[in-house]
């Protein structure tokens, strides 16, 4: 059974600006588990109530600063942000952050900004090490919503965490992002579904809730499932109307 966990940075926007109360209307909405982009720019206290007062369970944050890992000069930046975020994480109970690759660079050979990405999270790993929180790396399509990505393969994605070699590094494997850029999730995934500590869906085109495009999102969470993932599914789209209605469509739909 799918554990599903409501983006509160798009989910309950039309119906409160109050992040907290997003929470509460994610329980009422038979959510499982919430997840938000920064931490920086929220009440930490209100959010620590309202997890304790609904029990549910924070799926996920990003581990800031966003910052350019194809870039090894800033990635002590990054790592001295990843420390306070990881302080964070723990206060709020979850056991994933987000990290993004940034820019492909010009002028820089791929393999050098390949290079610097791994490197990056080797350190990260150490960061992490012994607090049972995971980073998890982010492909994105570079079609529709990121142009100038540097990492828009899931297979490259993987072969870094494979490369890093260590069990704080893992992928965040995103639905929506891989198949707009053309990837079949059973072939880029075989015998890797093991590396990937958290997963995003929304539907193509759009970027909203599944059953408004085309993609076979069912098909694929039945399949990563069945090869053994047992994360949350994080709901991270735009609900066309009100939001309860988009989570009970998407429910129903993806089971």
């Amino acid at each position: 059974m799918m554990r599903y966990s409501a983006c509160i940075d798009m989910m309950f926007v039309g119906e409160t600006s109050n992040v907290a109360e997003r929470i509460h209307l994610a329980k009422a909405a038979g959510m499982d588990a919430v997840e938000f982009w920064l931490w920086s720019n929220k009440d930490l206290d209100a959010i620590e109530d309202a997890l304790g007062a609904t029990g549910l369970t924070l799926a996920g944050i990003v581990a800031e600063p966003f910052a350019e890992l194809t870039r090894s000069s800033d990635h002590d930046r990054f790592l001295e942000g990843l420390a306070r975020s990881l302080e964070v994480a723990r206060r709020l109970g979850t056991k994933v952050m987000i990290a993004q690759a940034g820019p492909e660079l010009a002028g820089v050979p791929r393999q050098d900004q390949h290079d610097a990405l791994v490197e990056a999270m080797r350190r990260s790993a150490d960061v992490l090490e012994g607090s049972g929180v995971r980073l998890a790396l982010e492909p994105l399509n570079t079609l529709v919503d990121h142009k100038g990505y540097y990492l828009h393969s899931t297979a490259e994605g993987l072969d870094i965490v494979d490369e890093v070699g260590r069990p704080e590094i893992a992928l965040l494997y995103d639905l929506y992002h891989s198949m707009v850029m053309g990837e079949d999730t059973a072939s880029v995934l075989a015998g890797r579904v093991d590396r990937i500590a958290h997963i995003h869906v929304a539907d193509h085109p759009g970027r909203n809730e599944p059953g408004t495009g085309g993609l076979p999102l069912r098909q694929s969470l039945e399949w990563l499932v069945a090869q053994g993932y047992g994360g949350y599914v994080g709901l991270e789209f735009r609900p066309t109307g009100e939001t309860a209605a988009a989570l009970q469509q998407t429910r129903s739909l993806l089971g």
